[in-house]
């Protein structure tokens, strides 16, 4: 049975809201997620979460959905359920329209180690993303477009904030998603016979010149500093997006979706 909160003082909820800073997360090895849509991606994907805090009163029909999963979780001891009044719930969302759900989630394990991409592979590095909105925009134009995989490489945003849940609509947890570092990363997509085509403005190839059928990583660099020195070596090739205006570089997410869908183009046209 869950257990009932009606106090704003619970150390439970304490514990919550420690979770908006990294340095807690990255202590806990946990973070949260909010909305009956980003619930629902997470369990669906297989997520165990650690807590589950619903508010009755405020649940949408999506959320409510959600109950049964949730006390069986409950029931077998692998979760920790509790239903809040609207005050507590309030307490500890930052939405306005989180369904009236919220869990406390385990961080994502993927890695290199674990990634079987399907042949012919389609993966993304995104390096030195900033804004947590940019990563989440990328990774549902990743969701969308088929990507096998997203790797961030560390150092950037941390892919476990909120936010990118939050950003991403709950793609986060529907495309594999991944953090390593810049050299592990070429050594890993080299091994793997992957070829790696690098974005940059300067590349002497436009971004259709480029057989997107074979295996493919699509590495890209942040909008401030753009690639590093790492992959611009590892690259097997550089492309461009034409721009005719007076902008130097389009927006991280923006420039992903177009690269992504010059992928699935060539790839639906063979």
């Amino acid at each position: 049975m869950p257990i009932r909160i009606t106090s704003l003082h619970n150390p439970r909820l304490k514990d919550v809201l420690k979770l908006a800073k990294s340095s807690a997360r990255a202590e806990r090895c946990a973070t949260v997620v909010e909305g009956s849509r980003e619930c629902r991606r997470a369990l669906e994907s297989g997520i165990v979460p650690l807590e589950a805090y619903v508010c009755p009163s405020l649940l949408d029909s999506d959320s409510a959905a959600l109950l049964p999963r949730l006390t069986a979780l409950d029931a077998a001891r692998k979760t920790w359920l509790a239903e809040v009044t609207p005050d507590v719930f309030a307490k500890i969302a930052v939405r306005d329209d989180s369904g009236g759900i919220l869990l406390v989630i385990p961080y994502l394990d993927h890695t290199l180690a674990t990634l079987r991409p399907p042949s012919p592979a389609f993966l993304t590095v995104i390096e030195g993303v900033e804004k947590p909105g940019n990563l989440g925009a990328i990774l549902r134009s990743a969701d969308a477009a088929g990507v096998h995989a997203v790797i961030v490489n560390a150092g950037a945003t941390d892919i476990h904030n909120p936010n990118v849940v939050r950003a991403s609509l709950g793609t986060l947890f529907t495309v594999p998603v991944l953090e390593a570092e810049p050299s592990a990363t070429a050594a890993w997509l080299h091994a793997a016979s992957i070829a790696i085509v690098a974005a940059t403005p300067d590349a002497p190839s436009l971004y259709t010149a480029w057989d997107y059928t074979q295996p493919v990583a699509l590495v890209l660099g942040s909008e401030a500093d753009g690639l590093s020195d790492t992959w611009r070596a590892a690259a097997d090739g550089l492309v461009r997006i034409p721009m005719f205006g007076q902008a130097d570089s389009l927006n991280l997410a923006a420039s992903a979706a177009i690269l992504f869908y010059e992928v699935v183009r060539q790839r639906l046209a063979a």
